[in-house]
């Protein structure tokens, strides 16, 4: 058995389905010993979009997803992809190719040092120097990137040891790493002290970060503040863990969220911050320590103390943690006039939403879509279990205060704010899940950063649904050169190039066109009908701000 043979038998066994990537010399043999298997490779059209698949994948499934390229350009390529990932705690295994071991540090023809180049975004990384090391190292990289606090881990590996022949195989039963040890159980004793302060708490506030997707803990974590009758909101992240219906859900906080929910963290008097950073973009670390509880649950310690000294440090896998807190008799504190009062504030602030989306409709004129009122409608016309992914910019933006959260997913990057994700990433989810209906919705500048994957998804017959947002400029750019420059706007203005019609014409995908508020229902529903792929492109004013 050669090294590639030995490595393709290793995905096998943690049961791999899909490989996204794109070939080169030095990791022909791996792609080579993949066609002898069931494992599907996925030819992407650019080596970065091979990890948003497998994020994409990874998300919806909950299994650690897998990318491959070659070595040199093809493997500095998916370093924003592994970035993007490690940003937002995605599980992924990349592998790379590299140049044979003897001429490792002489600078021949493609050959980068990908492991020390992504050193500071991989929770680990290999260099395999024998064949017979592939069985422990696939393992182990499967067992951290999805374990702990998730992560991409990368295997380079190079081409000699891909042929290189091995006749005895030691298939290790379980990882046992010394160094690694991370914590699942929460701390009891910890547990104990968050529902004594809870007790008495009078305005307490439960904050959902992505980590509670990761951990598959939504359902527990709905348990926990029903039956504690504790306000909920989320960060960009953790949209979709409520439904934006539910009678203990009040909206989205940070920068880009809504009044009301930073209202609701800023007037609370207990803070329970949950598979969340305390990050600049969603939560500002003076507002929930002073004059608050702060209790921060997250699996990852380092993730604990590092922005907002916390009165509970609580860590643990999340899923477990809200079983051993759900076991526990709920408090009998009275949450009641804390709950009428926001409830107040989210009818207030919803009321002022719902008027803007009207105002909007009735002021424009008949050539551009308020962008609002088109998330809005979008969200709730698409099935109720739908993933709708979101690129980066103003339509992330749009999208997070107006999608319509039921028992669907909104997938988006978070951490590192990648523009082209959205594309490649409903790839991924929906390989994932063919079943699941899949919208992509990116801005027309994220679109021409993953335009190339249409080829990818007409070749393997994807069918997801890819709305453009259009406007002609580098809208959250010009937004911010409009406020802070005045108007001075720099590199952020583009022209009417591609004509998508005929773009969609080439790939064979059926064009849907929007440029008028009356025709939302009509033209969405044209849209998400089409049984395979279909591009609606939504005409916006550039001038719309966030």
């Amino acid at each position: 058995m050669t090294g590639a043979e030995l490595l393709v038998k290793a995905l096998v066994k943690e049961g791999v389905e899909y490989v996204y990537g794109y070939p080169g010399v030095a990791i022909c043999p791996f792609f080579d010993s993949l066609m002898s298997t069931e494992i599907h490779p996925i030819l992407v059209r650019e080596e970065q979009n091979a990890a948003h698949a497998a994020s994409g994948y990874a998300r919806i499934t909950g299994k650690v997803g897998v990318c491959s390229v070659t070595s040199g350009p093809g493997a500095t390529n998916l370093i924003t992809g592994i970035a993007t990932a490690f940003a937002d705690s995605i599980p992924l295994v990349a592998i790379t190719g590299q140049v044979d071991s003897r001429l490792l540090g002489s600078d021949v023809f493609q050959e980068a040092d990908i492991s020390g180049a992504c050193e500071s975004f991989v929770k680990f990384s290999y260099i395999v120097r024998k064949a017979s090391d592939i069985p422990r190292i696939v393992k182990e990289a499967f067992f951290i990137a999805s374990t702990g606090r998730k992560g991409p881990v990368l295997i380079d590996i190079p081409i000699d040891v891909q042929n290189q022949n091995i006749s005895r195989v030691s298939w290790p039963e379980e990882v046992s790493l010394r160094t690694y040890k991370p914590t699942v159980k929460g701390n009891g004793l910890q547990i104990v002290r968050l529902m004594e302060r809870l007790e008495k708490a009078k305005r307490p506030i439960l904050c959902i970060g992505g980590g509670v997707h990761l951990a598959g803990a939504a359902q527990a974590v709905r348990i926990f503040a029903e039956n504690n009758r504790i306000p909920t909101v989320c960060t960009m992240m953790g949209l979709g863990v409520m439904p934006t219906s539910h009678w203990m859900f009040f909206g989205m906080v940070g920068n880009n969220g809504q009044e009301y929910s930073n209202r609701a963290m800023n007037e609370a008097d207990m803070v329970i911050m949950v598979g969340a950073r305390v990050a600049d973009r969603s939560v500002r670390p003076e507002i929930i320590s002073e004059d608050k509880i702060l209790v921060h649950i997250d699996v990852d310690p380092a993730e604990i103390g590092k922005n907002a000294g916390p009165s509970i440090p609580l860590v643990g896998d999340l899923k477990s943690v809200f079983d051993a807190l759900n076991e526990r008799e709920p408090v009998t504190a009275d949450h009641s006039e804390w709950i009428q009062t926001l409830t107040g504030y989210h009818r207030e602030g919803r009321s002022l939403d719902v008027s803007k989306l009207a105002g909007g409709v009735k002021a424009r004129d008949c050539d551009s879509v308020t962008p609002s009122a088109f998330v809005r409608a979008l969200s709730l016309e698409m099935k109720e279990n739908a993933v709708y992914v979101a690129d980066v910019g103003q339509n992330q933006l749009w999208s997070c205060q107006n999608y319509v959260a039921r028992e669907g997913r909104f997938l988006t990057s978070g951490g590192m704010g990648t523009m082209g994700y959205s594309i490649p990433a409903a790839i991924g989810a929906k390989m994932a899940d063919p079943h699941r209906q899949v919208v992509a919705v990116c801005g027309d500048g994220a679109f021409q950063m993953s335009m190339m994957e249409l080829a990818t998804i007409r070749q393997y017959r994807v069918p997801v649904k890819i709305c453009v947002m259009r406007n002609q400029v580098l809208g959250l750019v010009r937004q911010y050169q409009h406020f802070i420059y005045k108007d001075r706007f720099a590199m952020t203005t583009m022209d009417d190039t591609p004509n998508l019609e005929k773009l969609a014409e080439a790939y064979g995908i059926r064009y849907v066109r929007l440029e008028r508020n009356e025709d939302i229902p009509k033209k969405i529903r044209e849209f998400l009908n089409e049984e395979d792929t279909a591009l609606l492109e939504c005409i916006v004013d550039p001038n719309e701000v966030v």
